[in-house]
């Protein structure tokens, strides 16, 4: 009788963890970031890979942080796995941001109408810096 409840729950639980990551998958695909990936990339040939590469993605970081599987890749593993979470990271939030059109705003009211590549390539430069310096100096202590 005690295994019924195992399943029930392990269903309940499968269920309720597939319906938020659709959730999550189709808010990332409406605010344009993996669209405009593929447009600024030019490969819509490949549209099945990025939708792969998603569901993929998903499935295997629920399963890692679930059962708290270790994936011995080494140093080269974690520096790929770093600037690919850093990459996406950075495209989410300049997606989020560009929907809520917060540096149009923003470049209009302070009247910036030159260098806007430089600003945001310097904010972006700060946001990476500012990363590499927390993952240098306080990882060892968490």
């Amino acid at each position: 009788m005690m295994w019924i409840k195992q399943v029930f729950l392990g269903f309940i639980g499968l269920a309720s963890g597939s319906a938020i990551s659709a959730g999550v998958f189709s808010f990332i695909i409406s605010i344009g970031v993996v669209p405009r990936i593929i447009g600024k990339s030019r490969t819509a040939a490949d549209i099945i890979a990025y939708e792969n590469a998603v569901i993929l993605g998903g499935a295997v970081g629920n399963i890692f942080s679930l059962f708290h599987v270790q994936a011995p890749l080494g140093i080269l593993g974690v520096l790929v796995f770093g600037l690919s979470a850093g990459v996406f990271t950075g495209c989410l939030a300049v997606a989020l941001a560009e929907i809520l059109n917060t540096f149009p705003i923003m470049f209009r009211r302070f009247g910036v109408k030159e260098g806007l590549s430089l600003i945001l390539f310097f904010m972006a430069l700060g946001k990476a810096l500012g990363a590499l310096y927390f993952y240098a100096n306080h990882m060892q202590k968490m």
